[in-house]
């Protein structure tokens, strides 16, 4: 087995019984009794997941190969067409994201790193799926100015009610550039399916801004979902040492880093003596010390109803899958899910079946899924 290692960084029946490995015991936590099944261990540092209408699953690995999961096993070989990354610190194949009408025009988009003149940016690139790989690759984004260095790329990719697109962006670890509206780095932008700029974006027409951008203020944001009930849209990002945050997207608005965090550098040193500014909007919830949240997901299943209206998010250096619940936009309660059990947890998605699936990267990382029991 290759040794495991954290960057620091089917058809319709596709998710029935005989995808597991191994079931675990009966575990019970507030709300739900649940077992976790293995489903593949043969992933080497996935990212990202997406879940095809006919029950196959997509899964992003980090080196760049975009691979399937069906009838109850990893396909070997990866799909064709997937465009060249920047494989390097935490960059390469990062997400994957279903169009909104996939069932009728095959779209989805991939995000990525991509080296060009200057250095790496996050791209995403949109493409049509066929069978055994994709075609009419054609990147629609990037995050400019590239620049050199292999961290802090995002890099998340959602839709809301109405169609349009969400993409995160890390600050590539050159913190002042989440303050700058003319830099797409540290940055939420939203986007038409097409890569275009909608004309209500907050920042079209302002001198100096890109109209790409919706929010800003950004440190690494690694987890992007809309919550159903609402259509609000949320992430989670990624603090220095502690200020970890779980944030309501409100358009316009400047969540601060690196002029307001309760981290501090990796150096220990001090950051801003600012936990909170004035015209900045501060987080719905604050981890200190860091957990590293990564992917983000709302539960509207029937399979767990105590957990239904929860976020879910991944924890990598608390090794736990975190329930958050939530009153309204404010922040109520958490629990810890699988502590210790499954190392570094870098997505977490419902499936259509209304259980919960989770891939873990590392060299040997794997696809699992929680059952009820």
């Amino acid at each position: 087995m290759r040794r495991r290692r954290l960057l620091m960084t089917a058809t319709a029946t596709g998710f029935a019984t005989p995808a597991i490995v191994h079931a675990q015991n009966v575990t019970r936590s507030a709300k739900a009794a649940y077992r976790l099944a293995t489903l593949s261990r043969d992933l080497e540092q996935p990212w990202g997941l997406a879940f095809l209408p006919d029950g196959r699953i997509l899964i992003t690995e980090r080196p760049g190969r975009l691979r399937v999961f069906a009838d109850g096993r990893l396909e070997r070989t990866p799909l064709t067409g997937v465009p060249k990354v920047y494989a390097s610190g935490q960059g390469g194949l990062l997400d994957v994201c279903l169009h909104p009408g996939f069932a009728q025009n095959r779209v989805l988009y991939l995000s990525y790193s991509a080296a060009g003149t200057g250095g790496a940016a996050t791209v995403v690139a949109r493409a049509e799926l066929t069978d055994g790989g994709l075609r009419d690759v054609t990147p629609i984004f990037e995050a400019l100015p590239r620049t050199g260095g292999g961290l802090h790329f995002g890099s998340r990719i959602a839709f809301d009610r109405t169609g349009l697109m969400y993409v995160t962006t890390g600050e590539r670890y050159q913190m002042r550039r989440a303050q700058d509206l003319g830099d797409l780095a540290g940055k939420v932008v939203r986007l038409h399916d097409d890569g275009s700029v909608p004309a209500d974006n907050p920042f079209v027409g302002q001198v100096g801004a890109r109209p790409e951008i919706f929010t800003y203020g950004h440190r690494n944001p690694q987890g992007l979902a809309m919550r159903p009930e609402s259509g609000q849209m949320w992430l989670v990002e990624h603090g220095p040492r502690g200020g970890d945050e779980l944030n309501l997207l409100v358009a316009g608005a400047n969540y601060g880093w690196p002029l307001a965090t309760h981290g501090i550098d990796y150096s220990g040193s001090k950051i801003s003596d600012h936990k909170s500014l004035p015209g900045m909007e501060d987080p719905v919830r604050v981890w200190v010390p860091s957990i590293s949240p990564c992917g983000l997901c709302f539960y509207t299943g029937d399979r767990f109803a105590g957990w239904r209206g929860s976020a879910f998010t991944g924890a990598l250096s608390n090794e736990a899958l975190f329930r958050i619940e939530l009153d309204g936009v404010r922040y109520r309660s958490e629990e810890r899910l699988l502590v210790g059990r499954l190392p570094y947890i870098r997505d977490v998605r419902q499936g259509p079946d209304g259980l919960l699936y989770l891939v873990t990267h590392s060299d040997d990382g794997g696809l699992f899924r929680l059952e009820p029991a």
